[in-house]
């Protein structure tokens, strides 16, 4: 009987190990990559060792494009842009689910139609704004343009449900104000939502390559991203450059992830259920 029991599960762990090696080996090779030379990398058969070449590449990437100036570009844009827009979203979420005024549903179903454009659609609009404000190659050219995002709105709108109104009321009988109210009452309530929010808001923006490759025009203000992108040229490409800049600029993801992976599910189920 025992035995009978245990087969199934030592079938079903074996199978999701193999599913994890399998989804791990990519990290793995690029890793290892990053502490080889081209030809090391494109060797036949290739060798799964790590090799000698990581200060090498490093200090290869780093003349290629000013490595430090470019991290620093991508952790200013991403946590000025991540902080802002969970602020926003918040506010707006707030006021959807809270307030009652006029247009307020006409108002929610225009933000959540705005998810089906793509943003290819808005690209040359957004590029023709950029020109006329004179902000190319400017740091708010690619903070801005992104900082109303209707699925952090409709998310922190739906988490913000849950929140009971008679804690909010209370709140306004002792005499608290509306700001006081969102910042010392309901905020606290709405870490796993915020979390939620912040992971991917900050992925979305850390691994931007499109709007800043439009606007971006010098190396100083490149993101990684978009450097990382000119690594590969025409003629020849260094995959160990390559290899390198792409598991470092997957570092701080990783950080921000598991800074906030406690919150993170119960952030995204938040408001799917009401009692």
């Amino acid at each position: 009987m025992k035995q009978s029991v245990m087969f199934p599960k030592i079938a079903m762990y074996s199978f999701l190990l193999i599913g994890v090696a399998i989804s791990l080996f990519p990290f793995y090779w690029m890793a290892i990559g990053a502490t080889k030379t081209s030809g090391e990398i494109l060797s036949i058969p290739p060798s799964l060792l790590p090799g000698n070449h990581l200060f090498e590449n490093l200090k290869s990437l780093n003349e290629s494009m000013h490595f430090g100036r470019v991290v620093w570009n991508s952790i200013f844009v991403s946590f000025t842009s991540t902080f802002l827009s969970v602020l926003i979203a918040s506010m707006a979420g707030y006021a959807f689910s809270k307030f009652q005024f006029k247009g307020k549903s006409i108002s929610f179903f225009i933000i959540l139609c705005t998810l089906m454009i793509p943003f290819q659609v808005t690209l040359i609009p957004l590029f023709e704004i950029m020109v006329n404000l004179n902000w190319l190659n400017t740091y708010q050219a690619i903070i801005l343009p992104s900082l109303a995002s209707p699925f952090a709105i409709f998310l922190m709108k739906q988490n913000l449900s849950s929140v009971p109104d008679s804690m909010i009321e209370a709140a306004r009988i002792d005499g608290a104000g509306e700001f006081k109210i969102f910042f010392k009452v309901v905020l606290p309530t709405m870490r796993p939502a915020i979390a939620a929010v912040s992971i991917f808001l900050f992925m979305s923006q850390w691994n931007s390559l499109l709007w800043p490759l439009i606007t971006l025009k010098t190396t100083e203000m490149s993101t990684l991203p978009v450097a990382l992108s000119s690594l590969v040229g025409l003629a020849r490409i260094d995959y160990g450059q390559v290899m390198l800049g792409t598991t470092l600029s997957i570092i701080p993801i990783l950080i921000f992830f598991l800074v906030f992976q406690k919150n993170f599910v119960s952030g995204i189920m938040g408001g799917s259920i009401k009692e």
